[in-house]
């Protein structure tokens, strides 16, 4: 349903933390003409945990309309309320998503079970293409790939964002459910590897600032190029690295702001990237050939 690279979308805000719509509409431009796959609005990288409700759904709404269905919209729902889970997802769904992103609940640290029930109230809920999030580094919670499976069952679940860097889940989870499942990762630097290995894709941070060569890469490595993946991956394997010298997003705004394409903004309790890290990042950006 889905597949190449995924950008997983900052949302621009004005130093004071205000949220910046016309940096969004251009940040949607600059996407759609780069060749990026798709648009996921409202993940971890746009600052769902200290949006509120109201800003949520208007980042979205914002997204929707912009994009006017020339690429898809992935909408990120997620919660650790079932019950706000599905409330997102509906008006996500009412705004007209192609698809929403459901990251595991945080905090709670449920078992197997609860995962299970969680995702699956959703999609009896909502009518409409759902795509699991596994990130224990964020949430102190794995989903393992036997839950997957038994979420696979359940028609509208159509995907997984795995992201805990464990290359091995893919064949876990394509073989037990007959690949039946999507699967995209979420960590840029194994994106060539996990596609190579039977995924469809990525998520991805390093496509905020590099969405044409992210495009390629992804689109190379699933027509089965290694080389020619494998050579772009190399050209942006820094940027990779320096977009997590600190937690996502603190890295890619700073590096979209040095762009020009957005204020230096960001919500407490996450700050603009430390002094120290700013001419790395720069490093990283001149190698990929952004700066120069």
């Amino acid at each position: 349903m889905f597949s190449g690279s995924m950008v997983a979308l900052v949302t621009p805000m004005r130093a004071d933390g205000s949220i910046d719509s016309e940096c969004l509409h251009k940040l949607v431009e600059f996407h759609i003409s780069n060749g990026t796959d798709a648009i996921v609005a409202v993940g971890t990288t746009g600052e769902s945990a200290t949006l509120t409700v109201k800003e949520h759904c208007d980042v979205i709404r914002q997204v929707v309309t912009q994009v006017n269905g020339r690429v898809p919209v992935i909408a990120g729902t997620g919660a650790n309320s079932t019950t706000e889970a599905i409330e997102l997802t509906q008006y996500a769904k009412d705004l007209g998503v192609d698809a929403v992103l459901l990251v595991t609940p945080y905090y709670n640290k449920p078992t197997q079970e609860g995962l299970y029930l969680h995702y699956k109230t959703i999609a009896e809920a909502v009518d409409i293409p759902q795509i699991l999030y596994n990130v224990p580094s964020r949430t102190a919670c794995d989903m393992l790939p036997e839950t997957v499976a038994r979420l696979a069952d359940i028609p509208n679940i159509i995907g997984i964002k795995e992201a805990t860097g464990d290359l091995s889940r893919v064949e876990q989870i394509n073989t037990l459910c007959d690949n039946q499942m999507e699967l995209y990762t979420g960590e840029d630097a194994n994106t060539v590897d996990f596609i190579l290995a039977g995924g469809q894709g990525v998520i991805s941070v390093t496509a905020n600032v590099a969405p044409a060569a992210m495009h390629e890469m992804c689109h190379a490595a699933l027509e089965g190029n290694k080389v020619k993946a494998s050579q772009i991956n190399n050209d942006l394997a820094k940027l990779h690295k320096s977009l997590f010298v600190e937690a996502n997003p603190i890295p890619v705004k700073w590096a979209l702001s040095e762009m020009g394409l957005i204020p230096t903004g960001i919500r407490l309790p996450m700050t603009v990237l430390s002094d120290r890290y700013h001419q790395p990042v720069r490093d990283a950006l001149d190698a990929a050939g952004i700066l120069n």
